[in-house]
């Protein structure tokens, strides 16, 4: 908590991967 992370946040770590792929990931770990 001293370097302002909280649970409020999200990380996001991205690799070379097609686009696609990405945002398939992103919606599915946000449902």
């Amino acid at each position: 908590l001293d370097a302002g992370i909280t649970d409020g946040l999200i990380r996001l770590s991205v690799g070379l991967e097609h686009v696609e792929d990405i945002i398939e990931d992103l919606r599915y770990g946000l449902d």
